[in-house]
C-alpha cells in the first residue's frame, strides 16, 4: 500500500521556521513534526522555512548587536569591528640582535617566517 503524500500544514511551516531560527538542530525537528518525519522530508518540504528561520534570527541578532555598538557598548563594538569590518588585534615586537640591527617579529597568529640572519661569532 502506498504511503500518502506530506502536504505540511501552515502551523507546521511556522513552528519549523521558529525552531530553525532557534538553532533547533534538524534532527530535532523533525522529531517533532506530527511526532518524527524523516529528515529528507524535512528537507523537502520545509527548505524555505529552515532557510528564513535561520536568516530571521541573524538578522535580528545582528540588528541587536549592531545597535549596541553604536550606543557605545565597547564589547560589541570590538566584537562588530573584528567580524564585519575585518578588524584584528596584533603585536609588534622588535629585538635587536649584536649588530644592533632589529629583527622584526610581527603578529604572532602569522604563519610567514621571520628572516633569521644569526652571525656565529
Amino acid at each position: 500500500m502506498a504511503r500518502p503524500s506530506f502536504t505540511p500544514t501552515d502551523e507546521e511551516r511556522k513552528q519549523v521556521e521558529a525552531m530553525s531560527g532557534f538553532g533547533v538542530p534538524f534532527a530535532h525537528i523533525s522529531a517533532i513534526i506530527r511526532e518524527g518525519i524523516d529528515e529528507d522530508t524535512l528537507n523537502k518540504h520545509f527548505k524555505k522555512e529552515l532557510i528564513q528561520g535561520k536568516a530571521k534570527a541573524n538578522s535580528k541578532v545582528g540588528q541587536t548587536l549592531f545597535q549596541k555598538a553604536v550606543a557605545g557598548d565597547t564589547s560589541a563594538a570590538i566584537w562588530w569591528s573584528k567580524t564585519q569590518m575585518g578588524w584584528r588585534e596584533t603585536r609588534e615586537v622588535e629585538i635587536v640582535d649584536k649588530r644592533s640591527e632589529p629583527i622584526l617579529f610581527t603578529d604572532a597568529d602569522d604563519d610567514t617566517d621571520a628572516d633569521d640572519d644569526t652571525d656565529a661569532d
